[in-house]
């Protein structure tokens, strides 16, 4: 078997703008989903069925489909009703950037709201009558005492989220967006090189996570030392 690389070097800047594609997907993404996340896992600490079931509802029908199925509902599903097609969101529902941005945010907002609901549980009861002590009112305890110290503790999982988002933005290709994994399909296709360029997408996702990996590390040494064991 003789690979052939010399293609793939050609390639190169096909990859790397494959890599910005990917980035912006996984930053969007993020980003919007973090938001939805925050008040869907304050939702899932409330005691209250009224306020609790429909975040319940959310994340587990949400986290229970693949992601797959939620692009292709988003990026074709909503097209075959007339309605949205005249809609003023047509113009956007009918970019593919969008639609993978949309779907990509739905799907991490509701594993990052149990992850932050799990923080919120978890938090010490001494934390929050320290609070209450001082006179805080119940918005400025979630404010300065909860939300911070919960996002603090959730960033071992939630980096884990970040890097299941990463891979999963390959799907992206599928919807005709140009990122790594677009990349290495459209190289594939020209030259009936797969072995070799899905192998480079490969190793560009690989250097991708060992960065994020070293990212959330030295944010878990900054953010995290506090609850490091003490050396005698």
């Amino acid at each position: 078997m003789i690979f052939d690389y010399t293609v793939i070097w050609d390639s190169l800047p096909l990859y790397f703008g494959g890599v910005l594609v990917t980035l912006k997907l996984l930053a969007i993404a993020l980003f919007f989903g973090l938001l939805l996340a925050i008040p869907l896992a304050l939702m899932r600490t409330s005691r209250s069925p009224w306020v609790n079931g429909p975040a319940w509802l959310y994340t587990y029908v949400i986290r229970g489909t693949p992601m797959l199925v939620q692009l292709f509902l988003v990026y074709y599903g909503l097209a075959q009703f007339e309605a949205v097609r005249e809609s003023l969101l047509w113009p956007y529902l009918s970019n593919a950037t969008f639609c993978a941005c949309v779907a990509f945010a739905i799907n991490t907002s509701a594993y990052s709201a149990e992850i932050l609901a799990g923080s919120l549980k978890a938090t010490p009861h001494g934390e929050i009558e320290a609070a209450k002590a001082m006179g805080m009112s119940r918005a400025k305890l979630y404010r300065r005492i909860l939300l911070p110290s919960a996002l603090r503790r959730a960033l071992p999982q939630y980096s884990n989220e970040v890097i299941m988002m990463l891979h999963t933005t390959s799907l992206a290709s599928i919807v005709t967006l140009i990122d790594i994994t677009g990349a290495a399909r459209t190289v594939s296709s020209q030259y009936y090189l797969p072995f070799e360029a899905f192998i480079t997408a490969g190793l560009f996702y690989l250097c991708l996570t060992f960065i994020l990996v070293r990212l959330f590390k030295l944010a878990e040494r900054r953010w995290l030392a506090y609850l490091a064991p003490r050396r005698s």
